[in-house]
């Protein structure tokens, strides 16, 4: 049944006081119009990330420890050797409603909306997901879901109530300096609803997405815009960009930049 036999209205629009119905001509000129705010609300959102990359920096003092699939491991461990990390908090446990068959339905969506960690594992990011429950519902949660390739330990100490996610849900950010760790961000509540794209994630974190063209502190790392991209299997750390994707990308900025020029 579709959902408009359920909702009885047959696909009808009956009730909704519903647009102008215009020419092809003026809806581009409507759309248009609109563009130049979506254009600038995008631009603020740069800005405001930029001004993420020069948040101050909070040492981690504490030694926290998780449980892993493969039994105890500490904060440092969960960057799995990169140099950035992002810690989302996700309420299943015993007390959340759908447990132990669900996790929370709010945080589900969030793990739902996880893209390919390819593409943020190539910018030198982790993303890791932290629940209460133990390794073997978690196990279970993930395999039903579909969530496998979604890293995710057991809290077992106070990492969820110092950071502000002990009982809400949130994406909690660091960055590691050798073994010093610290905290650079935090995003909650209706924050976390447009998390999931490699670039939102990316966004968030102290150093960005590492494009020439971001507004980053001096010395930050930096590669050309697009060059990076890869197909999420064929990643190879410290190789070169592919030659024809350079050729490729290069039109499409070439293009865009002309395109927005003329606007």
């Amino acid at each position: 049944m579709t959902a408009s036999a359920r909702n009885g209205r047959n696909g009808e629009l009956a009730g909704m006081q519903t647009p102008a119905v215009v020419s092809p001509e003026d809806w581009n000129d409507a759309w248009e119009k609109l563009l130049v705010k979506e254009k600038a609300q995008l631009r603020a959102h740069d800005a405001l990330a930029a001004e993420r990359r020069r948040m101050p920096w909070m040492v981690v003092e504490k030694d926290y420890k998780f449980e892993g699939p493969d039994g105890a491991v500490s904060l440092l461990d969960l960057f799995a050797g990169r140099r950035q990390l992002i810690v989302y908090r996700a309420f299943y446990e015993p007390g959340v409603h759908g447990w132990p068959d669900h996790a929370c339905r709010g945080c589900s969506m969030v793990a739902d909306q996880v893209s390919h960690l390819a593409h943020l594992n190539a910018r030198d990011t982790t993303l890791v997901f932290a629940s209460r429950a133990p390794q073997a519902d978690i196990a279970r949660l993930k395999a039903r879901m579909g969530w496998e390739e979604i890293p995710w330990v057991t809290v077992t100490d106070s990492f969820d109530k110092d950071f502000g996610v002990d009982e809400w849900h949130g994406h909690n950010v660091f960055i590691r300096d050798g073994d010093r760790i610290f905290r650079t961000y935090l995003i909650n509540s209706r924050g976390d609803e447009a998390i999931g794209t490699v670039w939102s994630y990316l966004d968030m974190t102290p150093l960005g997405r590492q494009e020439v063209w971001e507004d980053s502190p001096e010395g930050y790392p930096q590669t050309p815009t697009y060059k990076w991209w890869n197909w999420h299997d064929s990643y190879v750390e410290g190789a070169a960009p592919d030659k024809k994707w350079v050729e490729v990308s290069d039109v499409g900025e070439a293009a865009f930049r002309d395109k927005d020029a003329k606007a």
